[in-house]
């Protein structure tokens, strides 16, 4: 988890006032997420680049949010970025939402999940072919289920 000044700034930020479908409580989401996730999940923190064993995982699989189980990235959109961090050009569809992040001085895509509102990362436009985007997302916020597959109707990219 990023403990320095960049860890600092930007991991204060509650949601603004959105409502999502799965709304828990703070003290719900203390107890059901461990306290790296809850930093990066609920208060919109970064892990450090390289800690997660999920950046070099390439193996077929759905990627969940580590906070609700909703489906949010699948293998087969999964690239190496050399960012440190899991990398994806494009989400599942209707999975994600995005909201602008001014946190670090500078102008950010956010991403969180579309059901819960856990922030999972940023997207930047960098990525490869087909669509030109990065999500760069926290591999702690992420739960990988290795081996499921999605209905085909839902692994389409958003």
């Amino acid at each position: 988890m990023e403990t320095g000044l960049f860890g600092r700034l930007g991991g204060q930020r509650p949601k603004r006032g959105k409502v999502f479908p799965l709304a828990l409580s703070e003290s719900e989401w203390r107890r059901k997420l461990t306290a790296e996730q809850h930093h990066v999940l609920r208060r919109h923190g970064t892990e450090r680049a390289g800690s997660s064993p999920l950046d070099k995982e390439y193996g077929a699989g759905v990627y969940r949010c580590a906070g609700c189980g909703s489906p949010v990235f699948s293998s087969a959109n999964k690239f190496n970025s050399g960012t440190g961090w899991p990398s994806f050009w494009a989400p599942l569809e209707d999975a994600v939402d995005t909201e602008i992040d001014r946190s670090l001085f500078v102008t950010r895509t956010e991403v969180h999940c579309r059901r819960c509102g856990g922030h999972l990362g940023h997207v930047f436009e960098d990525g490869p072919p087909p669509t030109g985007l990065r999500y760069c997302i926290n591999g702690i916020a992420l739960d990988f289920r290795a081996g499921e597959a999605l209905p085909e109707d839902a692994a389409k990219p958003e």
